[in-house]
């Protein structure tokens, strides 16, 4: 990718697209029935994707950018699982107990902060109140330095058959940086106790753009990392956003690489990775080639949500926590974000959900175009606007984004479809944009696109 492309598109600060619309363009007004209503709406036979999000931490990495808090004191997590169960009775309730469940996603925070009965106590509540298929998927997020030897036992007899490791940079000087002191030894340990107890399928967080972080530190993080030859591995630019997260103020700001910098970095890892047998799938995540997000990339079936890239094709996400985004096929249902205010919600028996955004069928449209975009590079608008009963005219002509986009190279548009060169993948998010009718009408601040 040219010098001058990575100048003009790689600053650009803009959505991540794991949804559409967005979520900063979610409405505070809600009314209970709408999600209710949504709720009882899933089909029987359909199958559901859940999200439980845990949104504490023993210690705060400065470059995080989730909704999490930090306690080193265990009340607040008790009180925070008492909410958690009673908001699964409350769905319960809606929905008479007849969920189908597929995928769960236990995301943070730092999922595994909880102890280890209380683990087995939650999927016991799930199966229970919600009803999990036979052949669920269950993935959770673990920081390695505080994954304990019962802990990963547990996970193992629970039926979690993916782990998402965060890992970063193992560079010392990122490392002190970031607030985020963790050896390869201590990664390497909790992948072989994961793997000892039968979760096979191991993910591992990079991320480039760091604070004293080079091309040279990236490409080494990457072959400490291959070495433990996890099935996928995620490169995320870092966000920095002081504006909206205070504890990325602790960053020094001139430590933090450029825009073509940061490009280079993530071009390193990813020439590393693809050298190591690795497949780039969308923007930023790498698989091997048996691996299910490969699989579902060569044919056509690759999704996007909240957890980023994903093989889960069910058309209902339910979030259960603070901050958990719920997705319907009428829209959006964001909870409570505040601690406080989503527990005090549940104990009045509330649903505690704080913002909504019900989606016309243009953003519907729009959206899958933006997706198929995030996913393959190419989106074949005519097809995607005939199967809305829209005009592909409504996204092509007066698109001056789009055109700008094509005078530069980094699109082409033929014949109503739309294909990007891999070169331009790292500015897949610039191109998504040209098709987000909302993103002039706001003023929030993203993260890079580059």
């Amino acid at each position: 990718m040219s010098q001058s492309i990575v100048e003009k598109y790689g600053d650009a600060r803009l959505p991540r697209y794991t949804s559409y619309p967005t979520a900063p363009n979610f409405a505070a007004a809600f009314d209970p029935a709408t999600y209710e209503t949504w709720l009882r709406n899933i089909p029987a036979e359909q199958s559901t994707s859940l999200y439980v999000h845990v949104p504490f931490c023993h210690a705060m990495c400065w470059y995080c950018g989730c909704h999490t808090t930090v306690t080193r004191q265990q009340r607040p997590i008790d009180s925070y699982l008492t909410a958690l169960h009673r908001e699964l009775e409350l769905l319960a309730e809606i929905r008479d107990n007849d969920f189908r469940v597929a995928e769960i996603h236990f995301g943070g925070g730092t999922p595994t902060i909880m102890e280890p009965e209380q683990f087995v106590g939650l999927i016991y509540a799930l199966r229970d109140r919600l009803g999990l298929a036979k052949a669920t998927n269950i993935a959770i997020e673990i920081d390695p330095r505080t994954l304990t030897a019962e802990m990963a036992a547990v996970l193992g007899a629970s039926g979690v058959n993916r782990a998402s490791l965060g890992v970063q940079s193992f560079d010392p000087a990122v490392q002190k940086a970031i607030n985020r002191i963790q050896s390869a030894e201590t990664t390497i340990n909790a992948v072989e106790q994961l793997r000892g107890n039968g979760i096979a399928d191991i993910n591992s967080d990079l991320i480039y753009g760091l604070p004293e972080q080079t091309v040279e530190s990236c490409v080494k993080t990457v072959e400490t990392t291959i070495a433990m030859r996890p099935d996928r591995i995620s490169v995320f630019g870092y966000a920095h956003v002081p504006g909206f997260k205070k504890h990325q103020r602790m960053i020094d700001e001139t430590t933090l690489p450029d825009a073509p910098q940061r490009y280079r970095q993530a071009e390193a890892i990813g020439e590393a990775l693809c050298a190591a047998g690795y497949l780039p799938i969308g923007l930023d995540h790498f698989a091997l080639p048996g691996d299910g997000l490969a699989i579902a990339q060569a044919q056509g079936r690759l999704h996007r949500n909240f957890q980023g890239y994903t093989t889960d094709a069910c058309k209902t996400l339910v979030g259960l926590g603070a901050s958990a985004i719920s997705k319907f096929e009428g829209g959006y249902a964001q909870n409570e974000v505040p601690i406080g205010l989503y527990q005090s919600r549940i104990a009045r028996s509330e649903v505690p959900v704080a913002k909504i955004c019900a989606t016309t069928a243009e953003d519907q449209f729009r959206g899958e175009v933006i997706e198929r975009l995030m996913c393959d590079f190419s989106a074949d608008i005519e097809g995607i606007a005939l199967h809305h009963g829209f005009a592909a005219e409504l996204l092509l002509q007066d698109n001056a984004r789009l055109r700008q986009l094509e005078n530069d190279g980094v699109v082409e548009v033929i014949d109503g479809k739309v294909r990007v060169s891999h070169k331009h993948r790292f500015i897949i998010r610039a191109v998504a944009s040209a098709f987000d009718a909302y993103l002039l009408q706001g003023s929030r601040k993203y993260s890079q696109a580059a």
